[in-house]
């Protein structure tokens, strides 16, 4: 009997034990840092001029713009480059031309199916939403009009669970005329109708929803001038900075919405007043919610994680970013970032949320 007593202690203090390690490694898992202080920004390519929209394809294949300015991006004799979309290998580390001319692509996002949606911009671009299938090569132009006229300068994408696509409207560069009279945010339903849900958020540039499908995130660049290029002088690249005299800049700031199950969005807060730096670009979120967001502000240019509300969680130093995208699979925790004229690559410690595929 006194066997029988003294094995069955031990074996509750062997499953004791267990738990107590379980408990360790998952705290130990939940208190790991965002970013661990030995995680190195990997540079894979360099361009010319910007870019931008840097998606990851459920074939694990990395695609990005480039935006060619046309005050900047010339030959010889003249001739302006009709901007590009790369395409990344992660296994080779190398990258060709995915599509040229690229209607001045901006944000990219790849929807349930697969398939590749692209914001087109001004400056000799489509000024449209495009929607291409990854298996035969064939586009459609899914939004260029609102109000029987020419939409101003798509520039980012995000994606519901319903398959509803949202996308932001501001104009930063371009000869083209202003059509629309707001830098909006506009919702595409799958019967192809087009909506303008945001009017409020200053000039409307990055956006993303939720993993929890509440809330939609948008950040406001008012950066002052519907043309940069056209205010720079000599060959530098177009920046406030470099004009005669100093644009005034409006909101800048990462704002919250409460996004509706019908798609219709409620300013909920701001979650990061940038004033008087300028504020972020592109943003997307990981699994457990939290923020990356490629802030363009002059004193601390970089990716700033945030938690759900708005608390700094991370920073990781880069030269001025534009957007971030994570990467699929065994890449999962894998942050692209582009940034300046280049693409970036860092290893996190927490996975990205990535529109689920279609079965």
């Amino acid at each position: 009997m006194l066997n029988r007593i003294r094995l069955t202690c031990s074996l509750l203090r062997l499953a004791a034990g267990v738990l107590a390690i379980s408990a360790s490694l998952n705290t130990s898992a939940a208190d790991e840092p965002i970013v661990a202080p030995d995680a190195v920004l990997e540079k894979l390519f360099e361009g010319k001029v910007l870019t931008e929209g840097v998606s990851v394809a459920p074939d694990g294949m990395v695609y990005f713009s480039e935006i060619t300015f046309s005050n900047k991006s010339r030959d010889a004799k003249g001739f302006i480059d009709a901007g590009f979309i790369w395409k990344f290998d992660p296994a080779s580390k190398t990258t060709s031309i995915f599509r040229s001319p690229s209607g001045m692509s901006n944000g990219i996002k790849f929807d349930a199916a697969g398939n590749m949606i692209v914001a087109e911009g001004a400056d000799y671009g489509g000024r449209r939403v495009t929607r291409t299938d990854m298996k035969t090569g064939k586009a459609q132009i899914i939004a260029a009009l609102f109000d029987g006229r020419q939409l101003n300068s798509p520039n980012d994408i995000t994606i519901d669970e319903k398959g509803r696509i949202y996308f932001s409207d501001p104009r930063y560069l371009g000869h083209e005329p202003l059509d629309q009279p707001v830098a909006g945010v506009y919702r595409i339903d799958l019967d192809g109708s087009l909506h303008r849900i945001i009017t409020d958020a200053g000039k409307a540039n990055g956006v993303c929803v939720s993993p929890d499908q509440k809330t939609l995130y948008v950040v406001s660049n008012e950066n002052g001038a519907t043309a940069m290029e056209r205010l720079s002088s000599g060959n530098e690249q177009p920046q406030a900075d470099s004009v005669s005299a100093p644009l005034r800049k409006g909101l800048m700031a990462l704002l919250a919405y409460d996004l509706a199950d019908d798609g219709t969005a409620k300013l909920r807060k701001t979650l990061v007043d940038y004033s008087p730096y300028d504020g972020p670009d592109g943003l997307v979120v990981d699994k457990d919610g939290n923020l990356y967001v490629a802030v363009r502000a002059e004193n601390r240019p970089g990716i700033c994680v945030y938690s759900p509300d708005g608390k700094e969680l991370a920073y990781i130093k880069t030269e001025i970013p534009t957007n971030v995208g994570f990467g699929r699979g065994k890449d999962a925790n894998l942050l692209y970032v582009t940034a300046g004229t280049s693409l970036y690559r860092i290893r996190v410690n927490r996975e990205g949320y990535q529109l689920p595929l279609a079965k």
